[in-house]
C-alpha cells in the first residue's frame, strides 16, 4: 500500500460511516492570529466545535496538511516530521467516545489488518478539570484490547493548538509501542485567561499521521524507508556521495549518518509545501 492508497482507504471508510469529505485547508491559517501554521486538522474548523453548524454536516473527514514545530528538536529520529499529512475524522455534537473508539478499532484491525495482540491504548488518568476516563477504557476492552494493554496517563490531554480553543482528554493508540492514532474527546474550551469552560456539545477530533502509519503497515521501523521519502533520500545520496545507512568516523567515534539525511529530507519537504501555500522564502 502506498500513501495515496492509505489516504483513500481512510477517507472511504469514514464516508461509509456517514462522514463527508472536506478539502485540506492551507498550511497558513486564515482566521487564527495565534499560530503561524496549521498544526492539526481541527484548526480550520474550530468554530464548528463551539456550536456553529458546518455546511457539510456533523460528521466530517479529510487529509489535512500540517506543520508542527513544537517537537522540532526530535526531527532526525525515525518518526518525527515538521511537515506531515494527518488523517482525521470529526464529530460535531454527533457521536462521542463509544462510536469514535469503535470506528478506530475497526479501521486498525479490519482495514489495516494490524495484529490485535500488538495494539495497546492509553486513556486519561484524570485531573481537576476532568475525571479519569474509565468509560473509554471499557469500550476498548469490549472491542478486544486486552486489559493489560490499557494504561492511564495524566498527560492524555490534547490542545488547544493555539493559545485558546477547544480541547479535552484523549485516548491514544499504539502499535508495537509506537503511537499511530489519537482520538481527542473534545468537551472544553480554554479561554484567554487559561480557564476551561464546558462546551455546549461533545465533539470528536482524531489524528493519524500518514507517514508514520504507512511505515507501520509496510513493516518498517523507519518512516524514511517508505516511498514518501525515498526519492528525496536517493537525491541526497547522489549529491553527497554518501549512503543513508552508512557509518562514518568522526573524532575517533563511529556514527551513523542517517540522522542528518532525515533532517535535510524533512526540511526540504516542509519548505516545498510551505512555499506551495504561498509563503515566500
Amino acid at each position: 500500500m502506498n500513501a495515496r492508497e492509505l489516504k483513500k482507504l481512510f477517507v472511504d471508510f469514514f464516508v461509509s460511516k456517514g462522514h463527508v469529505e472536506i478539502p485540506s485547508a492551507s498550511l497558513v491559517p486564515e482566521n487564527d492570529p495565534t499560530t503561524l501554521f496549521i498544526s492539526a486538522g481541527i484548526q480550520p474548523i474550530v468554530p464548528y466545535f463551539l456550536g456553529k453548524k458546518h455546511p457539510s454536516g456533523s460528521r466530517l473527514t479529510n487529509v489535512q496538511k500540517c506543520i508542527r514545530t513544537g517537537d522540532i528538536e526530535e526531527v532526525g529520529d525515525t518518526y518525527h516530521h515538521t511537515f506531515f499529512e494527518m488523517l482525521g475524522n470529526w464529530s460535531l455534537g454527533d457521536y462521542f467516545k463509544k462510536e469514535a473508539i469503535e470506528f478506530s478499532y475497526e479501521f486498525l484491525t479490519k482495514y489495516l489488518n494490524l495484529n490485535k495482540s500488538k495494539l495497546s491504548v492509553t486513556c486519561f488518568a484524570g485531573n481537576q478539570e476532568s475525571p479519569k476516563d474509565e468509560f473509554s477504557a471499557s469500550v476498548w476492552e469490549k472491542c478486544g484490547i486486552q486489559k493489560e494493554n490499557i494504561s492511564y496517563l495524566e498527560d492524555n490531554w490534547w490542545g488547544p493548538p493555539g493559545i485558546t480553543g477547544p480541547c479535552g482528554s484523549d485516548t491514544e493508540m499504539f502499535f508495537n509501542d509506537l503511537e499511530i492514532w489519537n482520538d481527542v474527546l473534545i468537551q472544553y474550551f480554554k479561554n484567554n485567561q487559561g480557564k476551561f469552560e464546558k462546551l455546549v456539545q461533545n465533539n470528536i477530533d482524531t489524528g493519524m499521521g500518514v507517514e508514520r502509519t504507512l511505515a507501520v503497515i509496510s513493516g518498517f521501523t523507519d518512516d524514511y524507508l517508505t516511498a514518501i521519502w525515498q526519492p528525496i533520500i536517493k537525491k541526497i545520496e547522489e549529491v553527497s556521495n554518501k549512503k543513508y545507512d552508512s557509518i562514518e568516523t568522526f573524532r575517533g567515534t563511529s556514527l551513523p549518518i542517517n540522522k542528518p539525511f532525515r533532517i535535510i529530507a524533512d526540511h526540504i519537504r516542509s519548505a516545498v509545501f510551505i512555499i506551495a501555500d504561498g509563503v515566500e522564502p
